[in-house]
């Protein structure tokens, strides 16, 4: 089957037909691969190419792609390059050496043989850049139409971090895995695979998943769950059935999940932020759901939310700034309905962002976990609006608010650098949040009050 591949960018399409060329006049085969592949099966324009060369050496190959292009040699062990300025990567055929991501560049290596290498049948195919034809020895189109997720080869066990590609493959394109396939990932570890690999396949999930809930219930199928107890206990934590219809705290989960995936913004760290909030806002339940008076009750989850969710996030990523981005969101994941309902004051909602430095953030968590909860009737979640409204009169909807008084303010009343400035200035802060001062020269009258209190 012959596969033109469609190009939105044209100097993309210009810089492939100049590698081939290069390529073919040395009497070489070039193929694309992956996921370039996988996206022009399903008809979609690639924005990133995957060339794999076979009939060339290292060497030769590098200096071949110097004649025409700014090129970047990403380790000699992995035989890949980069060409600056241009979104291919060209690399080798190669196998594993041992153990770990260890591999030998073979550049005699069978199209067929390269593509077993790789971790699933969607992206094993290649495109033969001399016939245009589709190289699709294990099914992939197949699989694609019927939506399945399944394994190449058995070869899929060299890497175990192919499970958690699974995990973000299954969201991202709404596919099931295989039988097969879970079964395989069963007998598979995560143990020893750097934190960062983990990561970004987490990452993929929360940015790109169309439906997140699909990949997290197949790490529950194959078992990968026991490397996330923070998760695993969720399931089968009961909760009220008046407020929660859907099911347990799991289940809960992963719809709130879906809905914060419908309604992501774009922006990356934005979302990622959010995105670990919804997933880690009920850790938790487990250890404060009690049955009490006929009801069942979860009162003080959000404090001891905090614990397993550093605990979850610590063995992700050594981002300190991300985690402390993320436990305000789970501690204060109720206050935006509780202001709601009380009709809470402007110092109430400054001293909101104070504690959760985004309110615009905090509001997307809060309605997912307010709409995570089918077969339940929505209402829109107008406790969001409403905190948002007030919050962007108060200019506080993005960010802290920022203290009006400075040490340097202080100065100027002769107050020397030292606890007591501090002490001085967190009096003012609290009164700014107050209300009690909206600028620089009535914060310096009420600082003159504080240090007149002291005599």
């Amino acid at each position: 089957m012959q596969l033109p591949v469609r190009f939105d960018d044209p100097s993309l399409r210009e810089a492939l037909d100049r590698l081939h060329a290069l390529v073919h006049r040395e009497g070489a085969k070039a193929y694309l691969v992956g996921g370039c592949v996988r996206d022009a099966v399903l008809a979609a324009a690639p924005t990133d190419l995957d060339v794999e060369v076979h009939g060339l050496p290292l060497d030769r190959l590098q200096t071949l792609l110097a004649e025409s292009f700014s090129v970047q040699l990403v380790g000699r062990a992995f035989a890949v390059f980069k060409l600056r300025g241009l979104p291919i990567d060209v690399s080798l055929p190669a196998r594993r050496t041992g153990e770990g991501p260890s591999v030998e560049p073979d550049p005699g290596m069978s199209i067929e043989e390269a593509l077993s290498r790789r971790d699933f049948t969607m992206n094993a195919m290649a495109i033969d850049l001399d016939s245009q034809m589709v190289v699709d020895p294990f099914g992939g189109r197949r699989d694609l139409r019927t939506g399945i997720l399944r394994h190449a080869s058995d070869k899929f066990v060299e890497d175990p971090l192919r499970v958690l590609r699974a995990m973000q493959f299954g969201a991202r394109f709404e596919l099931t895995v295989a039988p097969e396939t879970v079964a395989l990932c069963r007998s598979l570890t995560q143990d020893g695979l750097p934190k960062e690999r983990l990561f970004d396949e987490w990452r993929k999930l929360l940015l790109l998943g169309r439906r997140p809930s699909l990949g997290l219930r197949f790490l529950g199928d194959c078992g990968w769950l026991r490397f996330y107890p923070e998760l695993a206990a969720l399931q089968g934590c009961e909760q009220d059935p008046i407020w929660h219809p859907e099911g347990d705290v799991w289940v809960h989960t992963l719809h709130c999940l879906d809905v914060f995936a419908a309604e992501r913004v774009g922006h990356e760290e934005d979302d990622l932020v959010v995105g670990f909030a919804v997933l880690c806002h009920d850790l938790g339940k487990p250890v404060t759901t009690k049955h009490e008076k006929g009801r069942i009750t979860s009162k003080g989850h959000e404090p001891e939310g905090i614990a397993p969710t550093k605990s979850f996030l610590g063995r992700l990523t050594d981002r300190p700034a991300l985690i402390d981005a993320v436990v305000p969101l789970v501690l204060a994941h109720l206050r935006p309905r509780a202001l709601y309902e009380a009709r809470a004051s402007d110092s109430a909602i400054r001293r909101l962002a104070r504690d959760v430095g985004r309110i615009d953030q905090l509001v997307r968590v809060a309605r997912a976990d307010h709409l995570g909860r089918p077969p339940k009737p929505s209402d829109g979640f107008p406790a969001g609006s409403w905190l948002l409204e007030r919050a962007a009169s108060l200019r506080v909807a993005s960010g802290k608010p920022d203290p009006i008084l400075l040490g340097r303010h202080l100065l100027e009343l002769g107050v020397e650098p030292g606890p007591r400035m501090g002490e001085v200035l967190a009096a003012c802060y609290e009164a700014q949040l107050d209300g009690r001062f909206s600028t620089v020269e009535e914060g310096m009258e009420y600082a003159k009050q504080v240090l007149r209190s002291e005599f």
